[in-house]
């Protein structure tokens, strides 16, 4: 009973606290629409109605004081230095800049180095060099103006960069002067980076995820032993064969002024062009102060050739690692196949964007909220209809010269054929059945992607810095968007038969030895007009026809 007696008051002081407190957030709120509560009091219920209603302006606000900073972001400048270097940058208002240096070099040109070169330097970055003895003082140089670094080497570009605040220009450029002209590579430094490589090289073949392993397997599958078929990757057998006099040969014949531009995003044109004068023109490389460091006269120097697309088969046979957890998939086998596709100079590069995306490519599998890259073909066609097939993604590389269209898909070994022969029925629907919906969703979705990716200050550097790079110049997102615009239907359909006659090029791993044999692929690629023309001449004629084609 005593218990009983103590709890009452201490529930009606409660209901009195939460009553107070609910009152106040409601008083707080400020919101004439919402719903009164029915315990308040008369005179708070008064209050509450004496709230402005929320389709009038509320009285005696300051004015607003808008931003007076200019819009320079709007033009590029570029500046060519005398000794062939570009400087190119877009001022941007912010207290932070990007600043970096994007390099015309990477796996394609190393056919006279071992490969695996531009893997052992993206590991030796921001390394000792001659004015910073330790990568510890580099970070810590950086870290007093709130900076960070990164470094990333495609198959024909390399990209060192850096954000900083502002003020921080000078040091941020003294900084990537020194680890592109001026690195050291000590013996220790190799050591340690082969280590790192030996380690990753284990890693990537106990992961799940296949994906740097295929591109590598079919970018040598369609170039074959040529340019763009390098791998990115370091072979194992060359990890000890790269060492320092051949890294800094390397950089000599490829860190030179007319295969760089030093790119910058919220810095002034000016402040920029003068710091790079100072630390990459002014300063000289170390490997023209210590000729001792490089290889005799007789090494090879910059690989220009052309890649030839060469279409091929490669095949693994071993056993892909499990998901861990409770993810339950299974065992996959993976196939990717690929086809010529156009460079980024290419008239057809737009058109080619667009249907990899209507195919199911770059961000429309990305996480972004219920229902992304669900209208796409190889969700509808594929994934949507085959219980067995756990994942199918479109891809476009599109480099200087070439490009590679291919899909990846993935399967329980047991259907490895049956998604082979999906995806190549998927390719050759690429000419047919095109609606305006469809067409409109892929547009729309590249647009998108495209301006959303350009809020970002590192994405707008690395832009300004590759357009620079391979053109000298640097076109302005409003030029793609209307060129994304002006795709048609029958621009699509000619990409795709274009695309349709090339060589497949093949790549699988896993448990893959049901995959068709290259001539039954390529049979399969065949598109339905292509297969009716063959069908309508008769044997004979063939066999006259296929005669004087030899001869």
């Amino acid at each position: 009973m005593l218990s009983r007696m103590l709890q009452k008051p201490l529930i009606v002081a409660i209901k009195k606290s939460s009553t107070s407190r609910y009152f106040n957030a409601w008083q707080r709120c400020n919101f004439s629409s919402q719903r009164i509560p029915p315990d308040l009091k008369d005179t708070q219920r008064k209050n509450v109605t004496s709230f402005p209603p929320l389709t009038e302006p509320i009285p005696n606000l300051p004015r607003a004081v808008y931003s007076t900073a200019k819009e320079e972001h709007q033009t590029t400048q570029i500046t060519v230095l005398p000794n062939g270097l570009k400087v190119a940058s877009e001022n941007r208002f912010g207290q932070f800049c990007t600043i970096g240096v994007l390099i015309d070099s990477g796996p394609r040109h190393e056919v006279a180095y071992p490969s695996g070169i531009s893997h052992f330097l993206e590991k030796l970055a921001f390394s000792s060099t001659n004015t910073f003895d330790s990568k510890d003082k580099i970070m810590l140089v950086l870290e007093k103006h709130g900076g960070i670094c990164d470094c990333q080497a495609s198959r024909d570009t390399f990209v060192y960069a850096a954000s900083a605040e502002r003020r921080g220009l000078d040091i941020v450029t003294q900084v990537l002067g020194d680890i592109v002209l001026r690195p050291q590579i000590t013996e220790e430094e190799v050591q340690i980076a082969r280590q790192t490589v030996h380690f990753e090289l284990e890693s990537l073949h106990t992961r799940p995820e296949q994906e740097p392993i295929l591109m590598d397997m079919i970018h040598s599958a369609a170039y074959k032993q040529n340019t763009l078929g390098l791998p990115k990757i370091c072979p194992e057998k060359n990890i000890e064969k790269i060492d320092r006099k051949t890294l800094h040969t390397y950089l000599k014949h490829h860190y030179v002024p007319n295969r760089m531009v030093v790119a910058g995003v919220g810095v002034e044109h000016d402040d920029l062009v003068h710091a790079v004068s100072k630390y990459f023109v002014d300063q000289k490389p170390i490997w023209e102060e210590q000729s001792d460091l490089v290889l005799g006269s007789n090494a090879s120097t910059v690989d220009m050739s052309i890649a030839q697309y060469t279409g091929g088969y490669a095949l693994e046979e071993c056993n892909v690692p499990i998901y861990a957890g409770p993810s339950g998939l299974p065992e996959l086998s993976h196939v990717v196949i690929g086809l010529e596709g156009c460079s980024h100079q290419d008239p057809d590069f737009v058109a080619m964007c667009v249907l990899n995306m209507m195919m199911g490519g770059g961000g429309s599998f990305s996480a972004g909220g219920p229902g992304k890259g669900m209208y796409t073909r190889l969700y509808t066609n594929v994934l949507n209809r085959y219980h067995w097939l756990y994942s199918a993604t479109a891809y476009n590389h599109a480099y200087a010269d070439t490009g590679l269209f291919c899909i990846h898909a993935s399967c329980t070994p047991s259907h490895v054929k049956d998604m082979v022969e999906v995806i190549v029925h998927e390719m050759v629907n690429m000419t047919s059945g095109i609606s305006d919906n469809e067409l409109a969703r892929a547009k729309k979705q590249l647009q998108s992607m495209l301006l959303m990716n350009l809020e970002q200050r590192p994405v707008v550097f690395e832009d300004i810095g590759r357009q620079v790079l391979a053109t000298g110049s640097r076109k302005r997102p409003e030029y793609f968007m209307q060129a994304i615009d002006r795709i048609s239907k029958d621009d699509i359909n000619r990409v795709a038969r274009r695309l349709l006659k090339s060589p497949p090029c093949v790549a699988a791993r896993g448990e893959v030895k049901s995959v068709p044999s290259m001539a039954d692929i390529q049979n399969g690629l065949l598109d339905s007009q292509a297969q009716e023309k063959v069908k309508a001449i008769p044997l004979t004629r063939r066999i006259i026809q296929d005669t004087k084609e030899l001869s």
